[in-house]
């Protein structure tokens, strides 16, 4: 049964309290398995008038995962007017903790594989390759390389990726402080270009 005082929200408001749900639920079971008849009596709302914000289960299911991909995103940016060495280091550092965390929830998120299964529009390769873009675009923009960088940066946050997945077993802050020097002198050392900032040797 609906509760009788339900509260009255803009239709903006609603869609983020649905959203936000969603993504509760999300972090604990496959997506497909996230029931909109749950999602509406948290929300005290009707199944219909969910169905009014998001026409389908399919569409609520792929604007959960859409979601859950920019939370991602604005946790990996760095602190406000951190820029150069310090804004990577806080954004290598952001980005492989947040695997660390939920490992199974990131390789479901990005791969559509593992306990999480997730169904995209675009197909999960895409999806990975719109969140490795993305990050690439925050990397260049606050980091100060050049724009002729991204396609070395794009691979570079795809090898952090499998990085922070695969050290993901250990997750001690020793290993992570030691797993971050090793991905922003690994990204150092794949500028080639003048335009770009100088290659540096791994140790």
């Amino acid at each position: 049964m609906l509760n009788s005082t339900m509260v009255r929200l803009t239709p903006d408001e609603r869609r983020r309290q649905l959203l936000g749900i969603g993504l509760r639920m999300f972090v604990d079971k496959p997506v497909q398995e996230v029931s909109i008849d749950a999602v509406a009596a948290e929300a005290g709302i009707s199944r219909g008038l969910l169905f009014h914000y998001f026409p389908t289960k399919t569409a609520y299911h792929q604007a959960v995962v859409a979601a859950a991909g920019r939370r991602f995103l604005r946790n990996a940016r760095p602190d406000d007017g951190a820029t150069g060495e310090v804004a990577l280091e806080q954004v290598t550092r952001r980005f492989i903790e947040q695997i660390r965390r939920r490992r199974a929830f990131y390789v479901a998120l990005v791969f559509g594989q593992g306990p999480v299964s997730i169904p995209t529009p675009e197909g999960e390769e895409e999806f990975a390759t719109t969140l490795r873009a993305r990050l690439a675009d925050l990397v260049i923009e606050r980091c100060g390389y050049a724009a002729a960088a991204r396609p070395v940066v794009h691979a570079w946050v795809a090898y952090v990726e499998d990085r922070a997945i695969e050290s993901s077993a250990d997750a001690s802050n020793v290993e992570v402080t030691a797993l971050v020097a090793h991905c922003t002198r690994a990204l150092e050392a794949l500028q080639e270009t003048p335009t770009q900032r100088p290659r540096v040797p791994l140790p």
